[in-house]
Protein backbone atom coordinates (compact mmCIF):
# COMPACT_ATOMS: atom_id res chain seq x y z
CA UNK A 1 0.00 0.00 0.00
CA UNK A 2 1.83 3.60 -0.68
CA UNK A 3 2.09 5.92 2.01
CA UNK A 4 -1.10 7.23 3.51
CA UNK A 5 -1.90 10.86 4.84
CA UNK A 6 -4.52 12.19 6.73
CA UNK A 7 -7.16 13.37 4.85
CA UNK A 8 -7.36 16.97 6.45
CA UNK A 9 -3.91 17.42 4.99
CA UNK A 10 -5.78 17.83 1.47
CA UNK A 11 -8.62 19.76 2.52
CA UNK A 12 -7.17 22.84 1.21
CA UNK A 13 -7.96 22.00 -1.99
CA UNK A 14 -11.56 22.58 -1.92
CA UNK A 15 -10.71 26.29 -1.52
CA UNK A 16 -7.74 26.41 -3.88
CA UNK A 17 -8.68 24.48 -6.89
CA UNK A 18 -9.57 27.14 -9.27
CA UNK A 19 -11.75 25.09 -12.31
CA UNK A 20 -13.55 22.12 -11.49
CA UNK A 21 -13.15 19.78 -8.44
CA UNK A 22 -14.77 16.00 -8.65
CA UNK A 23 -15.81 13.29 -6.35
CA UNK A 24 -16.10 9.92 -7.40
CA UNK A 25 -18.34 7.87 -4.56
CA UNK A 26 -18.03 4.10 -4.99
CA UNK A 27 -19.04 3.44 -1.68
CA UNK A 28 -22.40 1.25 -0.39
CA UNK A 29 -22.41 3.89 2.56
CA UNK A 30 -20.00 6.06 4.61
CA UNK A 31 -19.30 5.44 8.84
CA UNK A 32 -19.40 9.30 9.12
CA UNK A 33 -23.15 9.39 7.64
CA UNK A 34 -24.25 6.55 9.84
CA UNK A 35 -23.31 7.82 12.96
CA UNK A 36 -25.03 10.83 12.59
CA UNK A 37 -28.13 12.22 13.84
CA UNK A 38 -29.74 13.21 10.37
CA UNK A 39 -29.12 9.92 8.87
CA UNK A 40 -30.79 8.32 12.07
CA UNK A 41 -33.65 10.79 11.44
CA UNK A 42 -33.75 9.54 7.80
CA UNK A 43 -33.87 6.15 9.25
CA UNK A 44 -36.68 6.67 11.00
CA UNK A 45 -38.43 7.91 7.95
CA UNK A 46 -37.67 12.47 8.42
CA UNK A 47 -36.70 13.46 5.44
CA UNK A 48 -33.11 15.68 6.26
CA UNK A 49 -33.64 19.41 6.01
CA UNK A 50 -31.25 21.14 3.45
CA UNK A 51 -28.23 22.90 5.60
CA UNK A 52 -27.50 26.18 3.23
CA UNK A 53 -24.95 27.22 6.06
CA UNK A 54 -23.14 23.81 6.50
CA UNK A 55 -19.45 24.81 5.69
CA UNK A 56 -19.51 22.76 2.52
CA UNK A 57 -22.55 24.45 0.87
CA UNK A 58 -20.62 27.92 1.80
CA UNK A 59 -17.84 26.66 0.19
CA UNK A 60 -19.80 25.23 -3.23
CA UNK A 61 -21.32 28.82 -3.31
CA UNK A 62 -18.65 31.06 -3.24
CA UNK A 63 -16.66 28.46 -5.47
CA UNK A 64 -19.19 28.78 -7.98
CA UNK A 65 -19.44 32.33 -7.55
CA UNK A 66 -15.48 32.60 -8.72
CA UNK A 67 -16.49 30.40 -11.88
CA UNK A 68 -15.27 27.28 -10.43
CA UNK A 69 -17.18 23.75 -10.71
CA UNK A 70 -18.24 21.14 -7.66
CA UNK A 71 -19.30 17.81 -9.54
CA UNK A 72 -19.74 13.84 -8.43
CA UNK A 73 -20.86 10.60 -9.41
CA UNK A 74 -22.42 8.34 -6.83
CA UNK A 75 -22.46 4.85 -7.90
CA UNK A 76 -25.42 2.68 -6.63
CA UNK A 77 -26.80 -0.24 -6.49
CA UNK A 78 -30.07 -1.98 -7.37
CA UNK A 79 -31.64 -1.69 -4.78
CA UNK A 80 -29.53 1.23 -3.45
CA UNK A 81 -28.49 0.37 0.33
CA UNK A 82 -30.28 2.93 3.18
CA UNK A 83 -26.82 4.68 2.73
CA UNK A 84 -27.09 5.48 -0.61
CA UNK A 85 -30.77 6.91 0.03
CA UNK A 86 -29.57 8.79 2.66
CA UNK A 87 -27.43 10.39 0.01
CA UNK A 88 -29.45 10.89 -2.76
CA UNK A 89 -32.01 12.58 -0.32
CA UNK A 90 -29.57 15.24 0.94
CA UNK A 91 -28.28 16.10 -2.92
CA UNK A 92 -30.73 18.51 -3.08
CA UNK A 93 -28.66 20.92 -0.53
CA UNK A 94 -25.54 20.59 -2.18
CA UNK A 95 -26.90 21.11 -5.70
CA UNK A 96 -29.29 23.88 -3.98
CA UNK A 97 -25.03 25.14 -3.32
CA UNK A 98 -24.30 24.91 -6.74
CA UNK A 99 -23.08 21.30 -6.70
CA UNK A 100 -23.54 18.99 -9.57
CA UNK A 101 -24.57 16.01 -8.17
CA UNK A 102 -25.58 12.42 -10.49
CA UNK A 103 -25.92 8.62 -9.95
CA UNK A 104 -24.65 5.94 -11.68
CA UNK A 105 -25.85 2.44 -11.40
CA UNK A 106 -23.07 -0.26 -10.03
CA UNK A 107 -23.16 -2.36 -13.28
CA UNK A 108 -23.07 0.87 -15.92
CA UNK A 109 -20.19 1.82 -13.50
CA UNK A 110 -18.55 -1.45 -14.35
CA UNK A 111 -19.18 -1.71 -17.69
CA UNK A 112 -17.53 1.11 -18.03
CA UNK A 113 -14.76 -0.10 -16.64
CA UNK A 114 -14.46 2.82 -13.63
CA UNK A 115 -12.33 3.07 -10.69
CA UNK A 116 -13.69 1.04 -7.27
CA UNK A 117 -12.34 3.36 -5.40
CA UNK A 118 -13.29 6.95 -4.12
CA UNK A 119 -11.59 9.60 -5.37
CA UNK A 120 -11.25 13.35 -5.57
CA UNK A 121 -9.98 15.48 -8.74
CA UNK A 122 -8.61 18.69 -8.16
CA UNK A 123 -8.18 20.82 -11.61
CA UNK A 124 -7.83 17.90 -14.21
CA UNK A 125 -4.07 17.63 -12.24
CA UNK A 126 -4.14 16.64 -8.76
CA UNK A 127 -5.98 13.44 -7.84
CA UNK A 128 -6.74 11.72 -4.01
CA UNK A 129 -7.47 8.76 -3.57
CA UNK A 130 -9.53 7.80 -0.25
CA UNK A 131 -8.65 4.69 1.14
CA UNK A 132 -11.54 3.40 3.17
CA UNK A 133 -11.45 0.08 5.59
CA UNK A 134 -14.42 -2.42 5.66
CA UNK A 135 -16.53 -0.24 8.11
CA UNK A 136 -16.48 2.28 5.69
CA UNK A 137 -14.24 4.89 7.46
CA UNK A 138 -11.65 6.98 5.79
CA UNK A 139 -8.41 5.97 7.19
CA UNK A 140 -5.97 8.31 5.07
CA UNK A 141 -5.60 9.16 1.33
CA UNK A 142 -2.82 9.05 -0.98
CA UNK A 143 -1.62 12.47 -3.07
CA UNK A 144 -1.41 11.28 -6.68
CA UNK A 145 0.43 13.85 -9.30
CA UNK A 146 1.71 10.91 -11.91
CA UNK A 147 0.41 12.37 -15.11
CA UNK A 148 -0.84 8.85 -16.33
CA UNK A 149 -2.63 8.33 -13.07
CA UNK A 150 -4.14 11.66 -13.18
CA UNK A 151 -5.09 11.41 -16.81
CA UNK A 152 -6.63 7.60 -15.85
CA UNK A 153 -8.76 9.50 -13.48
CA UNK A 154 -9.85 12.46 -16.19
CA UNK A 155 -10.92 9.88 -18.51
CA UNK A 156 -12.99 8.11 -15.67
CA UNK A 157 -14.66 11.22 -14.52
CA UNK A 158 -15.38 11.89 -18.23
CA UNK A 159 -17.52 8.91 -18.94
CA UNK A 160 -18.96 8.97 -15.27
CA UNK A 161 -20.39 12.19 -15.95
CA UNK A 162 -21.53 11.93 -19.07
CA UNK A 163 -23.45 8.60 -18.40
CA UNK A 164 -25.05 9.40 -15.01
CA UNK A 165 -28.25 11.17 -14.19
CA UNK A 166 -28.67 13.94 -11.86
CA UNK A 167 -29.31 12.81 -8.51
CA UNK A 168 -33.01 14.44 -8.27
CA UNK A 169 -34.14 12.76 -11.18
CA UNK A 170 -33.18 9.03 -10.12
CA UNK A 171 -33.99 9.94 -6.22
CA UNK A 172 -37.78 11.18 -7.25
CA UNK A 173 -37.71 6.84 -8.83
CA UNK A 174 -36.60 5.55 -5.95
CA UNK A 175 -38.33 7.67 -3.32
CA UNK A 176 -41.61 6.49 -5.16
CA UNK A 177 -40.40 2.69 -5.29
CA UNK A 178 -39.76 2.43 -1.36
Amino acid sequence: MPPLIPFKEITHHFAEFQHTAFRLETRRGYATDRSGARFQAFMGDTDPAPEPDHPWNVNVRAKAEQGARFSRVRIVDDPPTDGQRFLMATAAGNVDAGEDIRVLPRAHAEQLGLPNCDLWLFDSRILVRMHIDDTDTTIGVELVEDPGEVLDACRARDAALAAARPSAEVWARVRSSV
